[in-house]
This record gives C-alpha cells, structure tokens and sequence, in this order.
C-alpha cells in the first residue's frame, strides 16, 4: 500500500526499519551498562565512566532513533489508514501497544541510569539481568506481528 506517501513509501518504510535498528542495538546495550554500572557503584571512578557511556549512548544513538522510529512509524501508519478505520490493521494495533510498552520500558531504563547516577540503585542484580530481556523479548513480538500480521 503506497497511500499519501506515495513512491516515498519505501523510502520512508526503509528509514523507519533502519532506526529500528539503531534503537534496538541502543536498547540491548543500555540494560547490559545498567548491570555494569551497578556492580561499579563500589568504585568512584568505574562507576563514574559508566555515566558517562550511558549519557554518550543516549544522547548518540537512544533518543535521536527513538524519536525517528516514532515520527516516522506515525507517518506510515497514517498511511496504511490507522485512523481512517481501515480494516485489516488488529496487528498493527497490537504492534502499537508493544511499541508504546517498549517506550516506556527505555524511559525506565534512562530513569534507573539516572538512579545509579546518583548511587540509589534498587533493584537486585539478578533482577536487573532478567530485565535485560524485555528488548529482546518486546521486538520478537513486534517483528512477528509486523510481518506475519497474524490478525
């Protein structure tokens, strides 16, 4: 479906995967800084160099492919009639939600950086590891239901 977009349809299509990506290569380092981060908290100046790589990846790679994947993913569900009540799009809408989830997830990981920042970690670090997984976890999902569209 090409809708307003047109030919730009799969350049824009493109983009959107392509910052996908960055996001997702951002979102499975940045909970794996966490455990490191909180294991250094007994070492000022590890500790303080793993602040400094998390504010690098956020400021490099985290919010700019967030904010492109979000623009441009609005753009293309425009087009294939999300809010026209085109019928079809159940996946696209349980894609949303997933991608919405996962956006709160990267806000809480920012948060919790922030946290060991200040040295309040709270969470034990087993809990932090199987945290690790929800990236993983969410864009399996994701993919599944953008390709398959199983509904």
């Amino acid at each position: 479906m090409t809708g307003f977009l047109g030919l730009a349809y799969p350049w824009v299509k493109a983009a959107h995967i392509i910052f996908v990506i960055f996001w997702m290569a951002g979102m499975f380092i940045l909970p794996r800084y966490l455990v490191h981060h909180q294991e250094a908290l007994g070492e000022p100046a590890e500790a303080k160099k793993w602040v400094e790589r998390e504010a690098r990846l956020r400021r490099v790679i985290l919010t700019p492919a967030l904010a492109l994947v979000w623009l441009l993913g609005i753009v293309l569900a425009l087009n294939v009639g999300l809010v026209d009540g085109a019928a079809g799009l159940g996946w696209l809408h349980a894609k949303l939600l997933l991608v919405f989830l996962l956006s709160g997830y990267h806000g809480w990981a920012v948060g919790y950086s922030r946290k060991l920042a200040a040295g309040r970690p709270s969470l034990s670090a087993r809990n932090l590891r199987i945290l690790n997984e929800v990236p993983a976890l969410a864009v399996s999902l994701i993919v599944v239901l953008a390709v398959v569209r199983p509904f």
